[in-house]
């Protein structure tokens, strides 16, 4: 509970600034080209650093990682808060500290997975992923918002509250009692060695290795079905509010299947579960049938509803099967693969809608969503995977 509300807190004050970082800059400049400069250096970290972030977490404290990284970004969004009212912030000094928190972010985020397995039991981790997943799908449907009112009221007021957000944090990892991690060996050998033993770990391993490819790929299939979404609807002449609301009714249904995530687990096989996403995205096939923004963002409300229940088991699995020596270069090299495929969805959207039909861009995804879903239903690696419940033990044996 101590940690799940302390990164609620801190994931809310990262929303609030995440879309005050291009407001601030465009008020500064009016120029587009300075927005997308700061979006770009808030979102360039976790590509150049997630493998020696992962590195790093599985070397050091934990709980010093995470409260590093929450102070570090407490003190750049303060100063920049201290900039924009004393009329000094500039664009390099808004790129830069939306560089900082992004830094901040990616370190936090490869210690996180160590943390929530010390303090949640093998068996209740799909249950503690469904939250995370129930966390962020509140905050993306709040967060945002609340900044843009906030960035109304005062200009430094949204990069405030992300500060004091990461004070929380802090004060949240300080209270939680349980260690990050097991007792280390120290490990002599060289970086690239250590590096490359969590792809080869992960790539050793059926279960890892095909769960990080299919649902990898599958960070291609949302994102470019999402921008579809949006153009259509531009097409459509719909209102930005009717944009955004149809939008974030794909982060409602998010909400609405963390909810429901206990009850899908307890009705549903685990096999079953493990594809369950994958089976939802070719929903949007009725689009074809009826290319309509509206038939678009209702095909797309299904797998929002299931991605809970499959993440939890996934992720939940994942993190009970790893070692925890490795755990945080094994999850940096599957966020890896994901960062890789996933900007490719919306890139891939684009080029087919302006040279080709919407329903033929919107066919290009299904046909992939049916690939992944009939690949991982065949898969042994997926279909002859037990149960988190039963990984704990073997993990640690598998580290030995």
């Amino acid at each position: 509970m101590l940690l799940q509300t302390g990164q609620l807190l801190s994931a809310a004050g990262s929303q609030t600034s995440a879309i005050a970082y291009p407001l601030l800059a465009l008020g500064i400049t009016g120029s587009a080209v300075a927005a997308g400069v700061v979006g770009f250096a808030r979102a360039l970290p976790p590509a150049l650093l997630a493998l020696p972030a992962g590195l790093a977490a599985d070397r050091w404290n934990r709980r010093t990682l995470m409260i590093m990284a929450d102070v570090v970004r407490a003190a750049a969004l303060a100063t920049l808060a201290v900039a924009v009212v004393t009329g000094r912030a500039a664009v390099w000094s808004i790129a830069l500290v939306a560089f900082v928190e992004g830094c901040g972010a990616c370190l936090f985020s490869a210690a996180e997975a160590g943390a929530l397995r010390a303090v949640v039991p093998a068996e209740q981790l799909p249950a503690a992923v469904a939250t995370q997943t129930g966390r962020r799908a509140t905050v993306e449907l709040v967060g945002k918002p609340a900044g843009g009112a906030l960035f109304g009221v005062a200009t430094a007021l949204p990069f405030v509250v992300d500060a004091v957000s990461y004070a929380f944090s802090t004060a949240s990892l300080l209270a939680v009692r349980t260690r990050f991690q097991e007792e280390r060996a120290p490990d002599p050998s060289p970086l690239r060695r250590q590096l490359a033993e969590g792809f080869r770990f992960l790539w050793g391993h059926p279960f890892l290795r095909t769960s990080a490819l299919i649902f990898g790929i599958g960070n291609f299939v949302g994102p470019g079905l999402l921008l579809t979404l949006l153009l259509v609807g531009e097409r459509q002449k719909l209102s930005a509010l009717t944009l955004a609301v149809l939008v974030t009714a794909f982060a409602a249904a998010l909400l609405v299947g963390s909810l429901l995530s206990p009850l899908v687990r307890r009705s549903l096989p685990v096999r079953a579960i493990f594809v369950l996403e994958l089976w939802m995205w070719p929903v949007c096939a009725i689009f074809l049938l009826w290319p309509n923004a509206y038939v678009l963002a209702l095909g797309l409300v299904p797998s929002a509803l299931a991605i809970p229940s499959t993440d939890s088991l996934v992720h939940g699995y994942r993190i009970a099967l790893t070692p925890d020596r490795i755990l945080g270069r094994s999850e940096a090299v599957r966020s890896t693969i994901s960062l890789l495929i996933a900007p490719l969805g919306p890139l891939v959207a684009g080029l087919l809608l302006d040279s080709t039909s919407p329903r033929r861009t919107v066919a290009c995804f299904v046909a992939v969503a049916v690939g992944l879903a009939v690949w991982g239903t065949l898969s042994p690696a997926l279909r002859e995977a037990p149960g988190a419940t039963t990984t704990r033990s073997p993990a640690g044996d598998a580290g030995r």
